[in-house]
């Protein structure tokens, strides 16, 4: 069912290896939620009529600045112009700093019922070195003083593949966060992009990324823990307790349609995407002077449509369906790619099943991205 996501760009500082939008100004920060509010009038219509919002997403930036009567404003304004499943998932991302006992008063007072904590380590020279907000000691009582005010549902965000001397350190942060007992883990190898602190490091030769075989022997060590601990890998960077995926995310990997608010957000409607202008100014001064949302429309071509479904089901537990890519979007993996699927099984890195369904192994987990690319190299699925 279709989900709402609202992008916050604000953060109180730049993370060394973020390239998501974002200001760590926040002179705009009050009239970019009244320019929200007045996108969700103006795009009250996107996802066609009579449906019921089944998950709504803040995401950022850092939406844990928002204020109580901002998040009343905004929750207001969706709620005259949608219709919410009573038992809909309603998540924000927080940062640690952010999460005193009073703000998560706050928030378990609001309609939020779903927590996501970018922690990224315990380890404090660590969340130095990315340049976090928040202290290793701030990483533990955010998750604890929550669940104090009654969250139940909280996800933390964990990063492996930091620069150390060893393994010991991501092992150690492995522990501490079974140890708070939360429902749901997202870990992610850090990245490097070029327009971040750390991707000019780089350039520089000021930073050093470790070898590929140091992240993947992380990844492998992730794996490992993750099904000692009874959790389950239902997408490639997503573990969860039995029956605690995030809704909303999973909707994305099964191509759901959404609405997408705010500078920089992505919509879908199933057979478009719309990207709206990464500029908190021009953003707000289009909405609320001209009562426009400055974005793009991209049309998908049946080959676009047919490999976002093989970049996003690939990734997750429940495979990519070949019946489905063929039947439905006109792609015949079976036909045209039958020497490279025999490839993927015979080294031991995908499975397919008797209905078809190809599913990576936990060795082809580590080359998601090059055997993604690899099923991207057909551009005409006609022949």
């Amino acid at each position: 069912m279709p989900g709402l996501y609202l992008h916050i760009p604000f953060c109180k500082q730049a993370c060394h290896y973020c390239d998501f939008h974002f200001s760590t100004s926040m002179a705009l920060k009050s009239r970019l939620v009244e320019a929200l509010t007045q996108e969700l009038a103006l795009r009250a219509d996107y996802l066609g009529p009579h449906f019921t919002l089944e998950t709504i997403y803040f995401g950022g930036g850092t939406p844990s600045l928002l204020t109580a009567a901002e998040l009343d404003q905004i929750f207001t304004a969706i709620h005259r112009h949608f219709r919410v499943a009573p038992d809909a998932e309603i998540t924000l991302e927080a940062n640690p700093d952010d999460l005193t006992a009073a703000k998560v008063r706050e928030l378990a007072a609001s309609p939020i019922n779903r927590l996501s904590i970018g922690l990224q380590s315990f380890h404090e020279p660590h969340l130095q070195l990315m340049n976090r907000a928040h202290s290793a000691t701030e990483s533990t009582a955010a998750v604890q003083l929550a669940q104090e005010a009654g969250f139940e549902n909280i996800s933390v965000d964990l990063i492996y593949g930091v620069p150390a001397p060893d393994h010991s350190l991501w092992e150690q942060d492995l522990a501490q966060a079974f140890a708070l007992q939360v429902p749901h883990l997202s870990c992610y190898a850090l990245t490097v992009e070029p327009d971040t602190v750390f991707g000019r490091q780089l350039k520089k030769g000021a930073f050093r990324p470790p070898p590929d075989e140091f992240v993947a022997r992380q990844f492998e060590m992730l794996l490992t823990e993750i099904t000692s601990h009874g959790y389950e890998q239902y997408e490639i960077s997503n573990f969860c307790q039995p029956g605690r995926e995030s809704r909303h995310n999973s909707a994305y990997w099964r191509g759901v349609p959404y609405l997408g608010l705010g500078p920089s957000a992505h919509s879908f409607d199933g057979v478009s995407r719309q990207h709206t202008l990464a500029n908190n100014p021009k953003y707000v001064a289009s909405v609320l002077e001209r009562a426009e949302v400055p974005a793009t429309i991209e049309l998908l071509s049946p080959t676009d449509r047919a490999n976002e479904y093989l970049m996003t089901s690939l990734r997750t537990s429940q495979g990519t369906d070949l019946r489905h890519l063929s039947t439905n979007l006109g792609v015949d993996l079976l036909g045209h790619r039958a020497d490279y699927l025999t490839y993927l099984q015979l080294n031991g890195w995908a499975t397919l099943s008797a209905d078809e369904v190809l599913t990576l192994t936990d060795k082809g987990k580590l080359l998601a991205d090059q055997i993604t690319l690899e099923l991207f190299q057909i551009t005409d699925f006609s022949d």
